[in-house]
Formats: structure tokens, C-alpha cells, sequence
């Protein structure tokens, strides 16, 4: 994987530029990235490229949003929506 596959529009290297970026503002540029992907691309493994590439504090608001990106995808889902989660089987 290349930064261009990992950030096509690099979104993720410029929330580290900005100072004083908060928790919100990290999420939704996380969300823009996230839709920007290609198709087909591996979202965790662009998640561990750009961390790996950019992140210099584990305490940035983006590194933060990214470790979590990397830890929920990990977890199943813990209940069904609509019509399935309201009637038992």
C-alpha cells in the first residue's frame, strides 16, 4: 500500500497539521476519508498505514480516532436493527 492508495485526497496528514484539532472535527475528517477510499481498498490496512505514517503523538486527536477505527472494526456487532432486534426468535 502507497499513501496515495491510503489518503487519496490527504485528508488524514492534514488533520495532523492542524493545531488545536478536536475530537469532532478528527471524526468527521475520518468520515470523508473513509468515503474517499476506493473501492476495494482495505480500510484497516489504510487505518495502520497512515497512523504508522503520520502519527507522532498517541495522544492526538487523530491517532486516537484511528486506533479506535482499528480497535471496533475488530468487534461484532452486538445486536440486530429494525423488525429483527424488537421481535425474539
Amino acid at each position: 500500500m502507497d499513501l496515495r492508495e491510503a489518503d487519496p485526497k490527504g485528508l488524514i496528514r492534514e488533520s495532523y497539521r492542524i493545531e488545536g484539532i478536536s475530537d469532532a472535527e478528527c471524526r468527521s475528517i475520518f468520515l470523508d476519508w473513509a468515503l474517499s477510499l476506493g473501492a476495494g481498498t482495505d480500510q484497516r490496512a489504510a487505518m495502520r498505514f497512515a497512523m504508522e505514517h503520520y502519527s507522532t503523538d498517541p495522544a492526538h486527536p487523530m491517532s486516537l480516532v484511528l486506533a479506535e477505527g482499528l480497535t471496533r472494526a475488530t468487534e461484532a456487532p452486538s445486536r440486530r436493527g429494525g423488525r429483527a432486534g424488537r421481535v425474539s426468535a
